[in-house]
């Protein structure tokens, strides 16, 4: 029994287009946003790369119980519903991105994915690695290209990067599978993306949209293949990418190493780069793909650069010269990270501030505040001093700079995540990252404490709720700045918290403040919980996040707390939205699903052996997070292949389940 949120779109050869979105009757009123991202996105692909739609009926139907996020089915999309019901009382703003996002995707397969579709399996990133890259260029136009970029590489770094350094490592064009659906991955889709937007920058803006345009034209009803695309891009662009082709068949992340020499005699600077990859936790070799580096080398004493350029590594070990260059650099490289790679800069802590404070690349800019906040945190956890005077004095300049605006102010000054943290270092420690990231938070609030509380007040919201980039922005840098001001169990920060809950008009400011107190070991924590619960009981999406908030706690009971609400009368292994909700988001808090007894190893075992009867896709997708045993220390590295060998030991195991494991212990 479902109703249709109606509308039309006129295309631009002047025919009309029969929208709708289907869905539960009571859900209706929440499709406003999603039918205004259909009709931008449609726009978008008319104006950006010259594709209108087919047909004169387009269908959107949304499930509550889904495995997926949505499936592009020609002129009959089906969407999980979380990527379609949205208002300010039950959506955070994270999911109003969401849902533009996944809705250009599914609608942009109609041309990269339908009309010209995949000859095979293996072919898989052709249309998935195209559209999404298309997906975030259109989210980038219809908010900030900078904060996109800022976001879209987070999750590869969450993602794709351990995927690439783990067993489950695969090039984006795998040669050979055994469940098809266990290929549905971060490296098929966001590495993909990368380096379709890697050929893009090779060729620039123009000689891309004529590759493209061929692309379309002449594979227009065929299953083509990732071949005829890099084929349409070099005819297209009038371009040679034979050796750019490395990137389809090599699994790994690649690392660049920098070495930068300045002549003052001559005024030049030599900038000397290495390019490794390790495989399976082997040692590094020389690699030789073809990797686009945006670069620019800023002048030390007035801050500024002459040009950006591009290098183009290309072989294990290649030298470029400045010219020009009076004073010793500082170096900005992989500017809006150009090429998904780790660079290996050895830029010290004064050159990583001053980038921080005058890059004019935002997303280096970000980058650079990331490291020495890593830098300062990786210092301390080897049992060294870790001076964080500078990211203090820093952050301090971040957070009094007007020329900074809200949002980008938000993504500079937060924290690298524990799990970030880790993937720096060669062996895991999850407690001592812990512990060391939640005591440098504590003495940044300290030394920042005026600063902090000033730019909270400063960002107080509307009386009305918007979706404006400023209005956005201020419930962002809010819900961060709490993250400082109520570390170490501070009262004060604890109080904001309350009050930013109780007195929320919008889901993204109150998930911000429960987030918050469900970190703690406030009395006020428990009643904010049952309030949330109370309020939101029949909105499963919502309860989703209930859910979710108490699997991501910090608290040292959270293992036991976890369990308890996997018995909880809403909880049910039936709907893939719960389980991700519970099982999937304390399988990504790093300090807590690491719990040293192994008890959140058997836990989320147990739930792969039980779901594995009944939605094997699910469940497979839950097995990498035990699959990185091998970069822990002895004794969890012990439980958690442990835990992968009770799986693998249960008789009838899914293809999809299988496969996942007997990978993960190879």
């Amino acid at each position: 029994d479902l109703v249709a949120n109606c509308d039309v779109f006129t295309s631009r050869s002047g025919k009309p287009v029969e929208l709708n979105i289907w869905v539960r009757d009571g859900d209706l009123p929440r499709t406003g946003h999603a039918m205004q991202a259909l009709k931008a996105s449609m726009d978008w692909d008319e104006r950006v790369y010259g594709r209108e739609y087919d047909l004169g009926l387009f269908n959107i139907v949304a499930v509550s119980d889904f495995n997926m996020g949505a499936m592009e089915n020609k002129g009959l999309n089906i969407f999980n519903s979380r990527y379609i019901l949205a208002d300010p009382e039950t959506a955070t703003d994270m999911d109003y991105d969401g849902i533009e996002g996944v809705v250009a995707h599914e609608y942009f397969h109609n041309w990269s994915g339908n009309r010209v579709t995949c000859r095979d399996w293996f072919q898989l990133s052709l249309k998935e690695g195209f559209t999404v890259y298309r997906d975030q260029c259109f989210s980038a136009d219809m908010g900030s290209v900078d904060l996109k970029r800022i976001e879209d590489v987070r999750l590869l770094r969450a993602a794709q990067f351990p995927e690439d350094a783990g067993p489950l490592a695969h090039p984006i064009r795998p040669d050979s599978f055994i469940e098809i659906s266990n290929f549905y991955t971060a490296t098929v889709y966001n590495k993909g993306a990368e380096i379709i937007r890697m050929m893009a920058t090779i060729l620039g803006a123009e000689s891309f949209r004529k590759g493209t345009d061929l692309y379309f034209d002449r594979h227009d009803g065929q299953a083509a293949t990732c071949e005829d695309f890099v084929c349409a891009m070099e005819d297209g662009g009038d371009a040679d990418l034979s050796r750019f082709r490395g990137w389809y068949s090599a699994p790994g992340t690649p690392r660049v190493s920098v070495a930068l020499h300045h002549d003052a005699q001559t005024a030049t600077a030599r900038i000397d780069l290495a390019q490794t990859i390790t495989l399976n936790g082997g040692a590094a070799e020389p690699s030789s793909l073809v990797i686009p580096l945006r670069t620019a080398l800023f002048d030390s004493e007035s801050g500024a650069h002459s040009g950006e350029q591009l290098l183009m590594l290309e072989q294990p070990q290649q030298s470029f010269v400045f010219e020009n260059v009076a004073h010793p650099p500082i170096i900005s490289i992989n500017r809006g990270f150009s090429a998904p790679v780790i660079v290996e800069s050895g830029l010290d802590q004064d050159a990583l501030a001053f980038l921080a404070r005058h890059d004019d690349d935002a997303f280096n800019r970000f980058d650079a505040m990331q490291q020495l906040m890593a830098a300062v945190l990786l210092e301390r956890i080897a049992g060294g001093a870790g001076d964080a005077g500078a990211l203090a004095a820093a952050i301090r300049a971040v957070l009094l700079d007007p020329q900074i605006d809200h949002a980008l102010r938000a993504e500079m000054v937060l924290l690298p995540s524990e799990t970030y943290i880790g993937d720096q270092m060669p062996v895991v420690d999850p407690d001592a990252i812990h512990v060391v990231r939640e005591g440098l938070k504590a003495e940044l609030r300290d030394a920042l404490s005026t600063e902090l509380m000033q730019c909270y007040q400063d960002a107080a919201p509307e009386a009305e709720f918007s979706l404006t980039a400023d209005a956005r922005a201020k419930r962002k840098l809010r819900n961060i700045l709490l993250l400082y001001l109520a570390a170490g169990e501070a009262e004060a920060g604890l109080d904001l918290a309350y009050a930013q809950f109780t007195g929320a008009h919008n889901m993204t400011a109150m998930q911000g403040a429960l987030s918050q107190l469900a970190h703690s070991m406030d009395a006020r924590r428990d009643a904010a919980l049952a309030a949330f619960f109370t309020r939101f009981r029949h909105d499963p999406l919502v309860i989703d996040k209930w859910f979710a908030i108490q699997a991501m706690s910090l608290r040292a009971d959270t293992v036991e707390a976890v369990a308890a609400l996997a018995q909880h009368s809403d909880f049910t292994m039936s709907n893939p939205n719960r389980v991700r909700a519970l099982y999937g988001t304390f399988a990504g808090n790093q300090a807590r699903f690491h719990d040293a007894s192994g008890a959140g190893y058997r836990f989320l075992a147990d739930m792969i052996v039980s779901l594995d009867k009944t939605n094997p896709q699910t469940a497979a997708r839950m097995v990498p997070p035990l699959g990185r045993w091998r970069r822990f220390e002895p004794v969890r590295s012990g439980l958690m292949r442990a835990a992968l060998e009770s799986i693998a030991a249960q008789p009838n195991l899914s293809r999809d389940v299988g496969e996942q494991v007997s990978k993960s212990l190879s």
